[in-house]
Order: structure tokens, then sequence, then C-alpha cells
């Protein structure tokens, strides 16, 4: 454990659930719940950074380092993966607790000699950007969507060209459900693994870790159905009152026709709703590039676009640096 020059906090870095102090926890991205989760995986191992005052955890923030390979292409590296900023106490300083947890894990990665660390999804743009920066940590801009449930049904944010797509959709028999048995759990998981099998920067995690989601009470999985066959599926997480969508891939090449993605994000928004969630966000959709397939598709069902940043950080100073001329702002 070590000393933090605040004076009474100390940072420690868990890898073993048993070894996980009494925490607060209202976000699943960092909660013990998910450190489990994790745990359990192959390929990967949880890192839960907590900051304690005389013994009590007043904040924690969890960090995944995840192996990634495939022989096509052929590549293999293991990269921390961080969603947000952590969780803290009321009342307790969060920018500087967050410098020293940043500066812990970041230390404890790259001595891991992971290929690169990835921080998203902070609370606000600005949230740590001068401790990201003395951490040697470069910004990329990113684009965020979020949609507002509670303002308005989230039938009159569609285009009538969108209403007519869904209403086809159900005529010709496509389903979404929530996955709730090991069956439609495997069809599920089949989707996914094809959908992400070409895609070299997006991760798929094990099969294990999507079955034990399921089983948890703040993660739901849909899958899209035409005659009895997946052609789509998402992952929801939802926490703190809001609703995150996680994963997504469909089998639209295959069945255009019956727009498998379409009527998989709807269904996820619908529940959603009816479920008095107030936000619905879509976690990853992607570089704020000009024009975007996957940003244009996702704004079609109403949602509001946000710029923000992604923090990313090589553990190999050269590389980094490299990197981050090409992103500099």
């Amino acid at each position: 454990m070590a000393n933090s020059p605040t004076g009474d906090i100390s940072i420690d870095i868990i890898t073993r659930s048993e070894k996980l102090p009494p925490m607060s926890s209202h976000n699943f991205f960092h909660s013990p719940e998910l450190f489990r989760i994790v745990e359990q995986t192959r390929g990967q191992t949880p890192y839960m950074v907590v900051a304690l005052r005389q013994g009590h955890a007043v904040a924690h923030m969890l960090a995944v380092l995840r192996r990634r390979g495939s022989l096509i292409p052929p590549y293999l590296f293991t990269q921390g993966r961080v969603y947000g900023e952590g969780e803290y106490d009321e009342g307790e300083p969060r920018e500087e607790l967050f410098r020293l947890m940043l500066h812990a894990i970041s230390r404890r990665l790259h001595r891991r000699l992971c290929f690169f660390i990835e921080f998203s999804d902070l609370s606000t743009k600005m949230f740590g950007y001068r401790h990201f920066r003395q951490q040697g940590y470069f910004p990329v801009h990113w684009m965020e969507i979020h949609n507002s449930l509670h303002s308005m049904p989230p039938e009159e944010r569609l285009t009538e060209k969108m209403l007519e797509r869904i209403r086809k959709g159900y005529e010709q028999g496509v389903v979404t459900k929530e996955v709730d048995d090991y069956d439609e759990f495997r069809d599920f998981y089949r989707v996914l693994k094809r959908f992400y099998a070409w895609k070299i920067r997006r991760f798929l995690p094990p099969e294990r870790q999507f079955f034990e989601l399921m089983k948890s009470d703040s993660c739901r999985l849909y899958i899209t159905q035409y005659k009895g066959k997946a052609i789509g599926g998402c992952v929801c997480i939802y926490t703190g009152g809001n609703a995150y969508l996680w994963y997504l891939a469909s089998r639209r090449k295959r069945h255009p026709l019956l727009h498998p993605d379409t009527m998989t994000v709807w269904n996820a928004l619908k529940e959603a709703h009816t479920d008095g969630i107030h936000h619905f966000y879509f976690m990853d959709v992607g570089l704020p590039f000009r024009r975007h397939t996957q940003r244009e598709f996702i704004l079609s069902f109403g949602g509001k676009p946000v710029g923000t940043y992604r923090w990313f950080n090589f553990t190999f100073g050269w590389l980094n640096k490299i990197v981050s001329w090409f992103y500099r702002e």
C-alpha cells in the first residue's frame, strides 16, 4: 500500500475479490459485482483501485486488463480499460482522489507491460484533463449519443421513415426479446461473435462473461429473431437510473430488408422507457468523422450527439509520443 501526498489517504490496488473492502457502489461499471464477473473471465484481470482514509474506502475505480489477440489478422497485446472515473463518497475531493488513483493504476499497468490504457465515458468532457496530461495521456475527440427518455415517448422522436421501417419489421415477424434460456443465449453470442470477428479495434469478451452478465440484475441481453433464428442482439447495462448500450450486433448484410439492427435498438429503447429509465446512452459511436454511417444510424432514433474525449496512454514512451502527436489538438 502506497502513502499518498495528502497525508490521510492511501491507495490500494486489489486483484482478488476476497480482498475487496466494504464500499458504497451505485455504478455497475465500478462495482464489486462486475469485478467478480471479470475475475471469472478467461483472458481478463480486474484491478480495483481503492482510496482509503483510516482503512475506510472513500473512492474506488475499476480497471480491467484485457488480453487481445487474433490469428487473422495476427496480433496479440494487452489493453487496460476503464469506463468512467470511478465512484466517490459524498463530500470527497473527486479530482484529487482521481489524480491519486490514476497515477497508481497507470504505474501498475505499465509494469505489466500493458500495450495501452483507455479511459472513456467520463462524466464531463474536461474531467481530469490536467491529471491525464500530467500522467502522459493524450485525448482523442470522440462522439457519444444520449437519448432522453423522460421528456417524451421515444416514438415521438422518430421520423416517419423510421416508424414505417419498424412497422414493417413487426409485420414480417421480427421479434426482439430478453434472453431467458441457455439456447437463446448461445444463439445470441454467435451473432455477436460473427459480427465482431473482423473488427480489429472492437473487443468482444469471452462467452462466460456474457453468461454471468445475463444473471445480473443490472444487465439485460436482448436477442432479435426471425422465424426462430437469431439475426441481432445487444447488451444493455442499467445503473444509476440510466441505461447503457454496451454491445450491439446484427446480421443486417444477410437480412437487409428485415433491418435487425433497427429492430434491436428500437426495442431496447422502448423497454428502457417502459421501465422509467431517464437517459439511454450509446457507449461506442466512434470517432467524430464528418460522415460516419454508424453515428448517423444511431442518431436516427432521435438522440443528441455530444462531443467528448477518450484518453489513451501507450506504455512505450516513443510510441506514445508518435500517436499523441498524430492526435494533437
